[in-house]
């Protein structure tokens, strides 16, 4: 089922034209740490900032998606995709043409296709009377770990334990261009309910979960890329957006049932990333990586996982079900 997603467009003349303007204008100031969590500063001090994320047009008259991934120094890693992008075009089964390509040879190819700035179709919903809160940009008490210039930041935990439930919320991955894509390191966390069952979050945009077919040498296992349940299942569409953009999960959690100390039923969850289903009543028979080697419970926190990276959370909501 293909989204509608809202979405800024702005024609690749106009994108070269303001990439020439501000991103060469401000190379030198580049942070020596080649970490960027704020877009407008990350347009002002990389050239390639600008230029990076997705396209959508013809090419030979047939519907082509594009997305861009900077690697540094003026190279990217471009996935092609036939019909349009993941989620909105592509059919999911169509082969994705990988490549590395210099910023001139980038800009031949985006030509005459638009800039699109997807949005996800759940991003600021707004939570129901009987949520509990997680974070609204303020601190609470169903929350700890590291806030700062309203946001909450990876390596924090809620402090209420919650049995089954549906949850939203939004994170931000940083820009982190030198980097390899598929590296462990480029924004790595993820959204570990119970401390058993992790749903990662990670810059993994632009590749393609057939591993082999990616143009740059993988640094891990597509199992442990944006959306996958982390070494346990692959999402069903790699809806990964460009880092630095807000992004949704919208997650629906059946904690396991237990008699005594029998586990009777097993755990089971659905997940929307950026509105697009990519696990669908997925049943977990245990945790997912180290989280399974560790007890199963019907009651838990959830945590968002701190790995040494700046990944933003915002928009943090419960509902339990009843």
């Amino acid at each position: 089922m293909q989204k509608s997603f809202p979405n800024r467009s702005l024609t690749a003349v106009g994108i070269a034209a303001l990439f020439t303007i501000t991103a060469f204008a401000d190379k030198e100031k580049a942070p020596e740490t080649g970490l960027w969590t704020d877009p407008v500063k990350a347009a002002a001090e990389h050239p390639d900032f600008t230029i990076q994320g997705e396209y959508i047009g013809k090419i030979d008259k047939k519907k082509i998606g594009v997305q861009a991934s900077a690697l540094d120094k003026g190279k990217f890693l471009v996935a092609t995709y036939e019909g349009g992008l993941p989620g909105d075009g592509w059919d999911g089964k169509s082969k994705i043409t990988s490549e590395i390509l210099e910023r001139a040879d980038l800009e031949k190819k985006i030509a005459g296709l638009e800039r699109t700035e997807r949005q996800s179709p759940t991003l600021g919903d707004k939570a129901p009377k009987d949520a509990l809160v997680i974070f609204d940009g303020t601190k609470t008490e169903h929350v700890k770990g590291q806030i700062e210039d309203g946001l909450l930041w990876a390596g924090s935990e809620t402090t209420t334990a919650v049995g089954s439930f549906k949850m939203h919320l939004e994170f931000r991955l940083p820009f982190k261009p030198a980097t390899i894509p598929s590296s462990q390191d480029r924004g790595n966390s993820g959204v570990y309910i119970y401390n058993n069952y992790e749903c990662q979050v990670i810059d993994s945009f632009a590749l393609d979960l057939i591993e082999e077919n990616n143009a740059v040498e993988l640094k891990s296992k597509n199992n442990q890329w944006c959306g996958s349940f982390y070494k346990t299942k692959l999402p069903d569409t790699p809806m990964v957006f460009p880092p630095l953009t807000w992004q949704t999960y919208d997650i629906n959690f059946t904690a396991p049932v237990f008699e005594e100390d029998k586990k009777v039923k097993n755990a089971r969850i659905t997940v929307k990333h950026n509105g697009v289903l990519i696990h669908d009543d997925v049943e977990l028979e245990k945790g997912t990586g180290a989280g399974g080697g560790r007890p199963e419970k019907e009651k838990g926190m959830i945590h968002f996982q701190g790995h040494g990276n700046p990944t933003a959370f915002r928009n943090v909501w419960i509902v339990e079900k009843k």
